[in-house]
């Protein structure tokens, strides 16, 4: 695995930098109340196997213990089966998760010493999938064709399609956790179990006037051995989780958006980075990010906070662009400032002799682990500083969802070629082949950062990438005076390869503007 990301990090540095009580906390540096322990973004560190109180025959010794008249002819079924997938390959993973399997890369049956984004068991190669676990409905049909094991047959309550109503089943839960020595984590008896409910929000101090707003769309995981449950927060950022829970769970945010992106990954293949925010009381717990949070919760919610609002702005009675495709991938890198583009995910370049030429034998597999979209995270300290990285790349994202492929490879080959070529210009000179896909690419990336940076937080409009060869300020000059994103979106057709073709495809959309659209191209047309 090491060996690939040698292989890939300079990879992407040549990609277009187009590229009812709860706690409440802000998160700094984040700490597990239950240990003490400092919350960590690595690999999670485990312990001992402990004995699961969910599993059939530990509930089963429960009843009894309760009630053991009724244990005599009420007879627990399995609701559930904890089981282990070991994919071979994307596809194989892809195939779970478009089963609806909710994956997790850690036994859920062992005590955890260090908290972690990720775990991969060390028996298995570090560029293999590990294993992934999961909970499933005991009449699930498993998959043909992927290995996988049956760990236990589960009894969950919550699951249950029938169940004795003279049974108080909140306390056969308490008495499995009692008869398996995992009482220390039950929380002191109520009338029943809590569904966890809260918020998670995060604060830009240059918007909202610097009070926390809501972290969109990203999925809250809790879970207590395997019970475990999950739920998408709310455009405010409040969730519900549907399931209840008589111990502390431990809660975690997936950055999988349902707005259709993902922001990954822990280590190999998982689409979305988990950020573990440790054990809370079973009632819910409530979480503001900042810039003194960890930092790399920090990027990520700033990231998926930033793309939520990319994605909600592409409506048609907003913005009224194409949205990114779907199941978008982004990463983020913290020791990289530019980002990119590259589209990799959604079948762009890595066919292509030039690309081919670098990577050789090696294109297959990393085929495997390249994004659509990364954001060089370092030296951007503030939300607006990332939230203009991602809404640029973004719209390049959207760039593509309407011109495709084979404009894209050509967009990025240029790129490549003043690489190799050792031009020390971002974007080169403007001057070689494909430099039109390039000059459309950039006008439109700078133009839509600036103007959703005005839009965001006021005052004049930024003037980002004004200083380059293919002049973003043609698209600013028209916006000015009433041509609409929309309108100039249109505009970008697969077809419009230069920015010539650019001024003829706005002149045959909008005749009754070239009073407006002939001047500025003339402008900037030798300049």
């Amino acid at each position: 695995m090491k060996q690939i990301f040698k292989l890939i990090v300079p990879l992407l540095l040549l990609l277009p930098p187009v590229g009812c009580s709860r706690d409440s906390a802000v998160l700094q540096d984040a700490e597990d109340e239950s240990t003490g322990e400092a919350l960590s973004h690595g690999m999670m560190v485990l312990g001992e196997q402990l004995q699961d109180p969910y599993s059939l025959r530990n509930m089963t010794k429960a009843l009894e213990a309760l009630y053991p008249t009724k244990a005599a002819v009420v007879e627990l079924k399995p609701t559930d089966m904890y089981v282990r997938f070991l994919p071979a390959s994307e596809d194989e993973y892809c195939l779970l998760e478009d089963l609806g399997i909710d994956l997790l890369d850690h036994p859920l049956d062992y005590k955890i010493l260090k908290e972690g984004d990720y775990w991969h068991d060390p028996k298995i190669p570090e560029d293999r999938i590990t294993w992934q676990y999961a909970v499933l409905p005991h009449d699930f049909q498993l998959p043909e064709g992927v290995v996988y094991e049956i760990l236990d047959d589960c009894y969950i309550p919550d699951n249950a399609l029938t169940k004795s109503d003279d049974v108080n089943w909140d306390e056969v839960e308490r008495e499995a956790f009692r008869l398996t020595g995992n009482d220390d984590m039950l929380e002191p008896m109520t009338k029943a179990g809590s569904q966890p409910s809260g918020r998670i929000t995060i604060v830009d101090p240059d918007f909202n006037e610097g009070q926390p707003f809501g972290l969109a769309g990203v999925k809250v995981v809790c879970n207590v051995f395997v019970k475990f449950s999950s739920t998408y927060t709310s455009r405010d950022g409040y969730y519900t989780i549907p399931k209840s829970f008589s111990s502390s769970p431990r809660y975690r945010i997936m950055f999988d958006n349902n707005k259709g992106f993902d922001i990954g990954f822990n280590l190999i293949l998982v689409p979305a980075s988990l950020s573990t925010l440790g054990k809370g009381p079973a009632s819910g717990i409530d979480a503001t990010i900042t810039k003194d949070s960890d930092r790399m919760l920090f990027c990520r919610a700033a990231v998926s906070s930033a793309a939520y609002d990319y994605f909600e702005r592409c409506a048609e009675d907003d913005i009224d662009i194409k949205t990114p495709p779907k199941g978008l991938r982004i990463w983020i890198f913290r020791k990289i400032e530019c980002s990119s583009t590259p589209m990799l995910r959604h079948g762009t370049i890595l066919d292509k002799t030039l690309l081919a030429q670098y990577m050789g034998d090696y294109i297959p597999l990393i085929s495997l682990f390249l994004p659509d979209v990364t954001i060089g995270s370092k030296n951007k300290e503030t939300y607006a500083d990332l939230y203009a990285e991602t809404v640029h790349e973004l719209s390049h994202a959207s760039h593509f969802a309407q011109v495709g492929k084979t404009f894209w490879d050509n967009y990025i080959l240029y790129i490549l070629g003043c690489f190799m070529q050792g031009t020390n210009l971002d974007y080169g000179m403007g001057d070689g082949e494909h430099a039109g896909e390039c000059a459309i690419g950039e006008m439109w990336g700078y133009f839509m950062q600036n103007t959703m940076m005005q839009d965001r937080y006021g005052g004049e409009m930024p003037t980002s990438g004004m200083k380059y060869w293919f002049h973003p300020q043609i698209f600013r000059y028209l916006y000015d005076r009433g041509t609409t994103r929309s309108q100039i979106f249109r505009a970008l057709q697969s077809d419009v390869n230069s920015v010539e073709a650019l001024r003829e495809k706005l002149l045959k959309l909008y005749p009754s503007q070239e009073s407006v659209i002939t001047p500025v191209f003339d402008r900037y047309e030798n300049d």
